[in-house]
C-alpha cells in the first residue's frame, strides 16, 4: 500500500508540474501579445506592461490550479489504466474507491492555496491593477510615447514622434512635433531630446539643434526658424479615480454589504475551490478508459464537464447579479449536482458499468 502510493504521488506531482507550466505558458503569451499589441498602438507605456501581466496572471492563478489538478489526476490515472498498471493494483486487492485518499493527501493542500488565492489575492490584485491604470492614465503623454509610432495628445492639440532612445533611455533622437496654437499650425523637428522637471514641477520637453516651421492653417506661406534648445511644456493629465468594480472588493467586504452583485461575487470566490474539489474527486472515476471508446474519450468526456461546469457557474452568478435568482439558492444546486455526478460515476465504476450504454456507443 505504501508503495501504491507513493508512486501515484509522485507521478501526480510531476504531472501536474508539467501541466501548470505548459497552462502558464499559454496564458502568459496571449497576455504578453495582448499588452503588446495595446502598447504598440501607443495606449500603454512600454515599461508597465511588466506589471500589468503580474497583475492578470495573480488573477488566473486560482483558474489554472484547478485546472492543473483536474489534469494531473485525469492523466496520471488515464496513463495507469492504458498501460494496464491499473490491473496490477486491482488484481492486489486495491479498489477504485482507494484511490481516493492518495488524490486528496495530493491536492487539497493546492485547494487550501486556491481558496486562500480566491478569496484574498485575486481582489487584491484586482485593485492594484486598476489603481496602477489610472496611475498610467494620469501620466503625461510623453510617458507613453514608443519610438516608431505617432502619438497625439490628450487634447488632440499635439502629435509627437520619436525615431528612438538612447542605450539608457534618457535622450530621445530625430524628433517631430506637430502643434495647433491660435490657429498656427507649428511643426518642430529636432535632431535630440529629453524631459526636464524645474523647480515648481512643471515638466518640459527640452529639443536640441533643430527648426521650426509655423503657418497660418489653410495658408501657403510659413516661417522658418533655426534654434539651439527649444523647450514645450508638457500639461499633467487629470488623475482620474474610479468607483471599485465588485471584482475588486475585499471578501470582508462583501460579506457586510450583501447586495445581490456583492453576494454573486462571494459566492463566485466561494465556487473556485468548491469546484476544484469536485473535479478532482470526479477525475478518478473518469480516467477509466475503455478500449471500445479509444484514447481520447475520456478525455473529450472530461474537457466537456469542465466547460460545462464552468459555465453553468457562470450563468448562475449572472443571475444573483440581476436579481433573478434567490441568494439562498445561488451556486450551489451546480456543485449539488456535479458532486451527485461523482457519486454516480463511482457507483458504475465500482460495479463496472460503462459511462455510455453501449447500444448507444454503437
Amino acid at each position: 500500500m505504501k508503495l501504491f502510493k507513493r508512486s501515484l504521488l509522485n507521478e501526480l506531482l510531476i504531472t501536474a508540474v508539467g501541466a501548470f507550466t505548459v497552462l502558464f505558458g499559454i496564458v502568459i503569451a496571449q497576455r504578453v501579445s495582448y499588452y503588446i499589441g495595446v502598447a504598440a498602438k501607443g495606449d500603454l507605456a512600454s515599461d508597465a506592461i511588466n506589471t500589468l501581466l503580474g497583475f492578470s496572471m495573480l488573477k488566473f492563478l486560482p483558474t489554472l490550479l484547478s485546472l492543473t489538478i483536474f489534469l494531473s489526476v485525469l492523466l496520471t490515472l488515464t496513463r495507469w489504466h492504458r498501460d494496464s498498471e491499473m490491473v496490477i493494483w486491482f488484481t492486489s486487492g486495491i479498489g477504485i474507491s482507494s484511490w481516493i485518499k492518495p488524490v486528496l493527501t495530493f491536492s487539497v493542500p493546492i485547494v487550501v492555496i486556491i481558496a486562500f488565492l480566491s478569496l484574498f489575492i485575486t481582489p487584491w490584485a484586482t485593485t492594484k491593477g486598476a489603481q496602477f491604470r489610472d496611475q498610467l492614465e494620469s501620466r503625461d503623454e510623453l510617458s507613453t510615447i514608443t519610438p516608431g509610432v505617432f502619438k497625439e495628445s490628450s487634447l488632440a492639440d499635439r502629435v509627437f514622434f520619436v525615431e528612438s532612445f538612447d542605450e539608457l533611455g534618457n535622450v530621445v533622437k530625430n524628433i517631430f512635433v506637430q502643434s495647433i496654437q491660435n490657429k498656427n499650425l507649428g511643426i518642430i523637428v529636432a535632431t535630440k531630446g529629453h524631459r526636464e522637471v524645474h523647480a515648481n514641477n512643471d515638466n518640459f520637453l527640452v529639443m536640441e539643434n533643430g527648426r521650426r516651421y509655423e503657418s497660418k492653417l489653410n495658408s501657403p506661406e510659413f516661417t522658418n526658424t533655426s534654434f539651439q534648445s527649444y523647450y514645450i511644456r508638457i500639461e499633467p493629465a487629470e488623475v482620474k479615480q474610479r468607483p471599485l468594480v465588485t471584482q475588486a472588493k475585499p471578501s470582508i467586504e462583501l460579506l457586510k454589504d450583501r447586495t445581490a452583485a456583492n453576494v454573486a461575487e462571494f459566492q463566485w470566490r466561494l465556487s473556485m475551490p468548491i469546484s476544484a474539489f469536485i473535479l478532482v474527486l470526479l477525475a478518478i472515476p473518469l480516467s477509466f478508459m475503455d478500449p471500445r471508446s479509444g484514447r481520447s474519450g475520456n478525455m473529450m468526456m472530461a474537457i466537456l464537464i469542465y466547460i460545462i461546469y464552468n459555465n453553468l457557474l457562470s450563468i448562475m452568478q449572472a443571475w444573483m447579479t440581476q436579481g433573478k435568482l434567490n441568494p439562498i439558492i445561488g451556486l450551489w444546486p451546480i456543485h449539488i449536482i456535479f458532486l451527485m455526478l461523482t457519486v454516480y460515476m463511482f457507483y458504475r465504476r465500482v460495479f463496472y458499468l460503462p459511462l455510455i450504454p453501449r447500444f448507444l456507443a454503437k
